[in-house]
């Protein structure tokens, strides 16, 4: 293997190194939404403002925290 085809290997490996670390970074991002939504949810919840007859939006919230956990980056 030549000089150059190890270069082009490692600007390769660098380059999805750096890509994996990006969706890493704007999925964390992402769960702090989420997991904000959910926080003002059970606030709204506790102070009564909302009525537990359709829990839809909370289950949603869960879900996709639990979803963005799981995948990979």
């Amino acid at each position: 293997m030549g000089v150059l085809a190890i270069v082009r290997k490692d600007n390769k490996l660098q380059g999805e190194t750096q890509f994996t670390e990006d969706i890493a970074a704007e999925k964390a991002k992402y769960r702090k939404i989420v997991r904000a939504g959910i926080a003002k949810w059970i606030s709204d919840f506790q102070k009564g403002l909302i009525e537990i007859k359709n829990v839809d939006d909370l289950k949603k919230l869960i879900e996709l925290d639990l979803k963005l956990q799981r995948e990979d980056p």
